[in-house]
């Protein structure tokens, strides 16, 4: 990272800290952090310079999101899912589409949320029931969603529709709208076990955007899933889910090297060494397989191919048991004062009810049954 980029993090870092306990605790998005993304340009990290934004790469995205974990997992996810449709827009999106919206987002004015999920239809990502109408060039949009993370402070959304006049669910288009192209109503609260400061409240959004606005063309949702939503979904959330694992894991050390901790850890002890290793093995796995998969996505001609998506699937099931387990096993170490109770400096059990989400973000099944179909395709095993 370059000077510049560690100035901007350790400034929402901060922030994130500085609220942490209050967001978990109240169930509310982290405002601060996100003003300082906006006043630090870090919402624009991924953004290319002629934009005005930093023209991060893939790894740097990668980077900063697992430190941002180390500090709170809501504000890791809330930064890497905005950078997700960034690359979308980048990537897909229509010349004037670009220059009206990331020049926005590299000066800090524009946060972008993700319009993906619909009642009833589970994690079926790539199908839609929600219909739209083309009237002379303008889409109507009139959509529900059980879940929209921090829709509630985003100033441009990426929506899934049915393409107009599809006949079948898998004709799904990507639309960007803006804030002041929509009405947006709140349709309950949000009050998870884990993860609590992402307020991914449900929410009805109705409005209309031009032809225009329509990301790669009508019914291209598919191409871009398979090209950006995927891979930047699982290397994002695997980046922060590592974060605050090995975040909590360092705390830990921090105390069981203090004079506090001596009195409670007995670091000579063989049993307390085996669970001290077992947890940093994990970690390492974890790393070791999101740089690997990190360095097939970046290096891949088609991400589309079975080898590719195999490893981009394990690494997001694989990460979301692997550090899960870590925390898990770093609470047991702790013990019930430093591991289990609330207000504890370590912020352990913070941490493992965040984690209890990462199986479930996008089901680890679901992917396995995938995986299961694609090795099908893959008889002479091409490991990615």
């Amino acid at each position: 990272m370059t000077a510049e980029w560690v100035d901007a993090v350790e400034r929402v870092e901060a922030a994130a800290e500085a609220g942490r306990a209050d967001t978990d605790r109240s169930a509310q998005f982290p405002v601060e952090a996100l003003a300082a993304m906006r006043r630090s340009g870090l919402l624009g990290l991924t953004v290319p310079q002629r934009y005005g934004g930093f023209g991060a790469s893939l790894d740097d995205l990668v980077d900063v999101t697992e430190r941002l974990g180390r500090t709170d997992l809501s504000v890791a996810l809330v930064f890497t899912m905005h950078c997700q449709q960034v690359a979308a827009l980048d990537g897909y999106g229509g010349d004037k589409l670009r220059e009206e919206v990331l020049p926005a987002v590299a000066a800090g004015d524009v946060y972008l949320a993700s319009v993906t999920t619909e009642p009833g239809k589970g994690g079926h990502l790539l199908t839609s029931e929600s219909e739209v109408t083309e009237d002379e060039g303008v889409l109507r949009i009139d959509r529900d969603a059980p879940i929209v993370t921090g829709g509630l402070h985003a100033d441009g959304f990426l929506v899934t529709t049915r393409s107009p006049g599809a006949t079948a669910p898998s004709q799904v288009d990507l639309v960007y709208a803006g804030r002041d192209q929509l009405d947006l109503e709140v349709l309950g609260d949000w009050q998870p076990l884990g993860m609590r400061a992402t307020h991914s409240v449900p929410m009805r959004l109705r409005g209309a955007a031009p032809q225009w606005q329509v990301i790669g063309g009508h019914g291209a949702f598919r191409d871009i899933t398979t090209a950006v939503f995927g891979p930047l979904a699982h290397l994002g959330w695997s980046a922060a889910w590592l974060g605050t694992a090995a975040g909590a894991y360092s705390r830990l050390l921090r105390h069981a090297r203090g004079p506090a901790g001596r009195r409670q850890f007995d670091l000579t002890s063989e049993l307390v060494r085996l669970r001290l290793a077992g947890v940093r093995e994990r970690l390492d796995v974890v790393n070791a397989l999101l740089r690997h998969t990190l360095a097939v996505v970046r290096a891949a001609p088609d991400r589309s191919a079975p080898p590719v998506q195999l490893v981009l699937n394990t690494l997001k099931v694989r990460a979301a048991d692997e550090c899960f387990a870590a925390v898990h096993e770093t609470v047991e170490l702790a013990g019930l004062r430093h591991g289990y109770l609330t207000g504890s400096p370590l912020g352990l059990e913070q941490a493992f009810r965040d984690l209890r989400s990462a199986s479930l973000n996008y089901g680890n099944d679901r992917l396995r049954l995938a995986n299961g179909a694609l090795t099908a395709l893959d008889q002479g095993v091409r490991l990615a």
